[in-house]
């Protein structure tokens, strides 16, 4: 069972890597566009300066992702390290991107068979060879794949989608959803599909998720049709590919989840995009 490749066929996750070299001094970040941030520290002393109280020193090769967009500001002295723009589809419901924590630290000896990866990136990084820009940036993709899987593999993250995809039970129910959100999911059906009883199921769906099944469906076809509507899919043709009888049904529903109708919300999407 592929539990991640759902995510990447539904919604962008692309990169864009800005900075690699040996970093000195103090460098901040800014949250100037919709995008987060991944920096992989390979050696040196890294200290995330924090508003308030003392600075979090990162002493060996870690990765660092800030998943949403926010203000950090390093001091390092001669860190070896690569940047890159992180984005899960911006302005989508992707309820990856809502489960990841605000910074996620995972040393790199934590993460099994990320090495050869890393040399190849900072190998590519440090280089100016034909296609630097292009190979840099694929690279970083694949990086992030890997530390997802990690993070469900390891149950690094705690609660929401990615908590539950670690959980052999939730997991299958959620790759149902995943492959047919157009289907009348009922309790029993998903239940079933978990290998539990209606009652644990939901219970436990709801203490790990912090939602109910069925609100988690209704999210889920809501973020798929965000990104068919980005991808130029009419609204009619949208709706009974995500389980809604009419384009009026999902637009209502639509509506009601982001607080803007479908094509409202795509022209707000396509203005940030050109900014």
């Amino acid at each position: 069972m592929d539990r991640l490749s759902p995510f990447f066929s539904n919604f962008t996750l692309s990169a864009k890597v800005f900075f690699s070299g040996h970093l000195c001094g103090t460098s901040s970040d800014h949250a100037t566009r919709s995008v987060g941030h991944l920096h992989v520290l390979r050696s040196g002393v890294l200290n995330i300066l924090n508003k308030t109280g003392e600075p979090t020193v990162i002493r060996e090769p870690t990765v660092l992702l800030y998943a949403r967009p926010g203000e950090h500001t390093f001091r390092t002295e001669g860190a070896e390290i690569v940047c890159a723009f992180v984005d899960f589809g911006a302005g989508t419901l992707n309820p990856l991107l809502a489960a990841l924590p605000s910074l996620l630290t995972v040393p790199l000896s934590a993460v099994s068979g990320l090495a050869p990866t890393v040399d190849l990136l900072f190998s590519e990084a440090f280089d100016q060879r034909d296609g630097r820009q292009a190979a840099v940036d694929r690279l970083a993709e694949y990086f992030m794949l890997l530390l997802l899987r990690s993070a469900i593999d390891s149950q690094l993250v705690q609660g929401g989608i990615v908590a539950a995809l670690s959980d052999k039970h939730l997991s299958r129910a959620l790759a149902e959803i995943h492959h047919a959100p157009e289907r009348d999911w009922s309790l029993e059906e998903l239940a079933h599909v978990a290998g539990m009883s209606r009652a644990r199921f939901a219970a436990r769906f709801l203490a790990t998720m912090g939602k109910t099944p069925f609100e988690y469906l209704s999210l889920w076809r809501i973020g798929v049709a965000q990104s068919l509507l980005k991808k130029g899919e009419p609204l009619k043709m949208i709706a009974p590919s995500v389980g809604y009888a009419s384009a009026g049904a999902l637009s209502r529903s639509f509506s009601l989840r982001v607080g803007q109708p479908p094509m409202a919300w795509l022209a707000a999407q396509q203005f940030n995009e050109i900014k």
